[in-house]
């Protein structure tokens, strides 16, 4: 398949990665379709469409989730804290920005 930046088009995906003790792990998620150019347009997800994927998980699951995620702008802003509050059984875990101890081999920044 031949990809170029010649469209404007650009797909974005939002995924978990669901684990129970003697359970299969599942895999859910969901595309965001960034359609056309225009200006201000989010070309990924808001903080509402991972609000969405996780109402949906917790629905599917039938249970509390714990949430470990980066420091995307978006994971990290007041608008997804309050989103967060307001879900009893959510419960996250922020990734420190930099973590040399877990990974001596790089430093922080680099890839």
């Amino acid at each position: 398949m031949r990809v170029t930046a010649a469209g404007t088009k650009r797909v974005s995906v939002a995924a978990l990665i669901c684990t129970r003790p003697g359970q299969r792990s599942r895999l859910l998620y969901r595309v965001h379709l960034g359609r056309g150019p225009a200006k201000n347009r989010r070309k990924g997800f808001t903080e509402t469409g991972y609000a969405r994927l996780l109402d949906a998980a917790h629905q599917q699951l039938g249970g509390p989730i714990v949430l470990v995620c980066d420091n995307l702008n978006t994971h990290v802003s007041r608008t997804m804290r309050q989103l967060i509050d307001t879900r009893p059984w959510l419960t996250v875990y922020q990734l420190p920005p930099c973590a040399p101890e877990l990974n001596p081999s790089r430093a922080c920044g680099h890839t």
